[in-house]
């Protein structure tokens, strides 16, 4: 009789165990979508025409910043993302989590075009550098900088929408 308790036990205590056992958990990310903060106009120097219109969300405060496009599965071909720094030095970006190809625009703090790296791969942690001095980053579709023709020394304004509190 001992043995058949000690069994039972043992047999009850094993059951607690399965029974606890968890699965194990994923942790989904929530879809992350585009709101609209302003508008940018990328213009040629050369004829000062033109180039582009793009609809952009801002990166400005740390957080933003630091996550980017992270998280995203695509953006429309009038979309983009504008990085604006309070200050001026070289930059250097990465496709950690980014999972569509981008291009990234360096502008300086006349808003002129610097240099940009096209074709930059999803997920892809190598170091994407301004190669010069930048204070604002334009991250768009990759191919658009070659269809624009986009070159050094073309230009962007853009403005922010004032939201009433």
């Amino acid at each position: 009789m001992k043995t058949f308790k000690i069994a039972i036990l043992l047999l009850s205590f094993s059951l607690t165990i399965v029974a606890c056992k968890s699965e194990p958990k994923s942790i989904k990310q929530p879809e992350v979508t585009f709101t609209k903060e302003g508008e940018l106009t990328l213009y040629k120097t050369t004829a000062d025409t033109i180039i582009a219109k793009l609809d952009i969300e801002i990166a400005k405060t740390p957080f933003e910043i630091e996550t980017g496009l992270m998280y995203r599965e695509s953006m429309k071909k009038n979309q983009a993302m504008l990085f604006v720094f309070n200050e001026i030095r070289e930059r250097n970006f990465y496709m950690k989590n980014t999972r569509f190809p981008i291009d990234l625009i360096f502008l300086d703090h006349n808003k002129r075009v610097v240099s940009f790296q096209e074709n930059a791969q999803p997920f892809n942690e190598a170091s994407l550098p301004s190669n010069a001095l930048a204070q604002f980053v334009l991250e768009v579709n990759a191919g658009l900088a070659e269809e624009w023709l986009l070159e050094v020394g073309d230009r962007m304004d853009y403005f922010v929408f004032k939201i009433e509190e």
